[in-house]
């Protein structure tokens, strides 16, 4: 009832009188004011009129579905937003849900008190400074083929942010980077029952607004917002909007056909390591090469010292430049 009446007062110019809208949504005006209220307690700016009704003033700067929607051009991705003012982590809210929703269904919230990134690494996700989500899939294959969804998802934020008029690069698999810094990663887990999905999570953190004094003096130089970038104010709405709409676009081939040549294309066009000398972090392990290309499955491909050549699948590994995390 609340979102029908966010987009009825957003279809209108003018005012709306209770009486219609109670009329509309067969309750009672008294249920209608009682949601007027509730709206304005979430930020939505409501004038109220005796005799003529009310009319939508301003929208508040939150993520929820009605707020994203006039960006949103997906047949199933972000359909369903699940909207939280601030969770421990949204991977672990979707870990919860997967089961009773369907595919496409994004968990969003304000901010994260405990996020995290891959290898258990701590994320900053301080209140209404960035796009903190997690996307629920169900894809219909071998586990085996899970790993290319991390390279879709760098893909979309990639071709998104384009859409934004941002450049952006893409540190294999799950990193974004702008001017050698991280602007967004990807966390891509998932849950399997006899060698077969179940679900996948996709968490993703865009860094929208951060400031040094919101980072550990350690992330402070290796992180860089998008605030930042463009030197002024970015639309959390329509960027979420979008990097929605462009994960389904790259998405869709990938479970119809198996394709992904497309986001391959992409992970290669944007790849800031081809080419580069970097450090391959396993467990136990650490090597130095140099970065030749993406094939065609999405690996890495590296050449050492020795000549000798290997292709790398995401997995466990980190990659780093020499001096740091892209210094060379």
């Amino acid at each position: 009832m609340k979102a029908d009446i966010v987009r009825l007062l957003k279809s209108n110019n003018d005012f709306i009188s209770g009486e219609d809208i109670s009329q509309k949504f067969g309750v009672s005006r008294s249920a209608i004011w009682k949601y007027m209220n509730i709206l304005r307690e979430e930020g939505y700016e409501i004038e109220s009129v005796p005799r003529r009704g009310y009319r939508l003033i301003h929208s508040p700067d939150i993520l929820t579905l009605e707020e994203i929607e006039e960006y949103l051009n997906t047949d199933f991705i972000g359909r369903n937003i699940l909207y939280y003012n601030s969770l421990s982590s949204t991977n672990t809210e979707a870990k919860e849900v997967a089961k009773k929703v369907e595919e496409g269904t994004i968990v969003v919230a304000e901010e994260q008190t405990k996020g995290r990134g891959r290898l258990g690494r701590g994320w900053v996700s301080p209140k209404g400074k960035g796009i903190w989500m997690s996307l629920i899939l169900k894809p219909k294959m071998s586990p085996l083929k899970v790993a290319k969804i991390t390279l879709i998802g760098a893909a979309a934020v990639n071709l998104a942010l384009k859409d934004m008029g941002i450049r952006s690069y893409i540190k294999w698999p799950n990193d974004i980077i702008i001017d050698n810094r991280k602007v967004s990663g990807i966390l891509t887990e998932m849950n399997c029952e006899l060698n077969m999905i179940s679900h996948v999570i996709m968490g993703m953190g865009i860094n929208i607004g951060l400031d040094k004094r919101d980072l550990s003096n350690q992330l402070a130089d290796k992180a860089i917002s998008l605030r930042e970038v463009v030197g002024g104010r970015v639309d959390r709405k329509k960027l979420l909007a979008y990097v929605l709409n462009r994960f389904e676009e790259l998405y869709i081939p990938f479970i119809r056909d198996g394709d992904i040549s497309r986001t391959i294309e992409i992970s290669r066009q944007a790849s800031n390591l081809t080419g580069k000398d970097v450090r391959i972090i396993g467990s136990h392990t650490e090597k130095i090469g140099r970065v030749l290309t993406i094939d065609d499955e999405g690996q890495l491909v590296v050449e050492y010292d020795d000549g000798n050549i290997e292709k790398i699948f995401s997995g466990e590994v980190s990659i780093r430049g020499l001096r740091g995390y892209m210094d060379n």
